[in-house]
């Protein structure tokens, strides 16, 4: 039995807890088999064509982040800092609830409104197209640390971080990226629209009215105004999403799965808005919280998309049961994982029940 509420899906009951513990088992054969088939087969990591437009514009913007901090930092009025701070969030919850939670995992379901504002969010965070981002992601959590990996963290933090957006990819991406099942976004009719006038639609929201608005709301300098919303808060963003794939690949403990590199980082969970809980995640990515614990404070993604759960916009929030996640976590976890008390639903933390 799986009990539907208006909010959550969870599951309770100790037979769908077996199927679920079969489902995980045979998800993990899965991809310990095809972790076998990839060493079997796949050649020394190939020497990808560089993409030398990607590393001078990448290197670039870097630079002129760094430039234009040292520079404006005093000059800037605070309510343009203020201004970078609600774009950078708006920007960043686009990724985390949109792209991730929403599209990519399907963790819970959004009516039309807050589609519109998951995409449009999306939009403000200046990265690829959703059927790109999606993709991407989908074939990085089947296949994840394999050279099936678009930034696989086997290759070093740098390219985990940005060296995979600097070069090709490697044929093995191509190959099983062409296994996972996209027909749920090709057919979305608003992620179509979207992607046709992907372009103007980054320019607009992600560049232009970011900037217009301190130079026309409290007369900022255009310098201030583009070197602070359209150069360090974009190169921030950025960052803070990489940090995801390659960070929380590296460091941080694995309560959950001792087997997977995917770990639980705090920093990275501040920096992404819930992001960095990452063991978990990898363990249960259905989870629409992206975490077992952390509270709205250290996960905004999740206050934002149970405020919006309060007013019918999203529901059929997914999340696994206390009892799944201990079975999990005692199993295979590496000795880190307490329990979540009881009282912590009164403190900002999750529900997990």
């Amino acid at each position: 039995m799986v009990q539907m509420g208006a909010k959550t899906t969870t599951i309770t009951e100790y037979d769908v807890l077996q199927e679920e513990m079969d489902l995980l088992k045979n998800d993990q054969k899965e991809q310990k088999t095809t972790s076998c088939e990839e060493e079997q087969s796949q050649l020394p990591v190939s020497k990808q064509e560089i993409i030398w437009t990607n590393v001078v514009f990448i290197t670039l913007l870097h630079v002129a982040a760094v430039y234009c901090f040292c520079n404006y930092f005093f000059t800037t009025k605070y309510q343009t800092y203020i201004w970078a701070f609600i774009v950078g969030g708006i920007g960043g919850f686009g990724v985390t609830g949109g792209a991730h939670r929403y599209f990519t995992h399907r963790s819970f379901k959004a009516k039309l409104p807050l589609q519109l504002i998951l995409i449009l969010c999306y939009t403000v965070s200046g990265q690829n197209d959703i059927p790109d981002w999606v993709r991407d992601h989908r074939v990085h959590h089947k296949f994840s640390e394999t050279d099936a990996d678009p930034h696989n963290a086997n290759r070093g933090f740098f390219f985990s971080h940005v060296g995979w957006l600097m070069q090709r990819k490697h044929p093995e991406v191509y190959r099983k990226g062409k296994t996972i099942d996209m027909s749920d976004i090709n057919n979305d009719p608003l992620v179509q629209f979207h992607t046709k006038h992907f372009l103007l639609f980054k320019l607009l929201l992600c560049f232009i009215i970011p900037v217009l608005v301190p130079v026309y709301a409290w007369n900022e300098n255009w310098t201030e105004a583009i070197s602070s919303l359209a150069i360090v808060r974009y190169v921030l963003n950025l960052n803070f999403t990489w940090s995801v794939n390659s960070v929380a690949h590296i460091w941080g403990s694995k309560p959950y799965d001792n087997r997977i590199q995917p770990a639980q980082n705090l920093m990275v969970s501040i920096v992404a808005m819930g992001e960095g809980w990452h063991n978990y995640h990898h363990v249960f990515p259905w989870d629409y919280r992206a975490a077992e614990i952390g509270g709205y404070l250290l996960n905004t993604t999740t206050f934002w998309l149970d405020l919006f759960s309060k007013i019918g916009w999203a529901y059929n929030l997914k999340t696994p049961s206390k009892k799944l996640i201990q079975e999990v976590a005692v199993r295979h976890g590496d000795g880190s994982w307490r329990e979540v008390p009881e009282t912590t639903e009164h403190t900002g933390d999750y529900k997990t029940s």
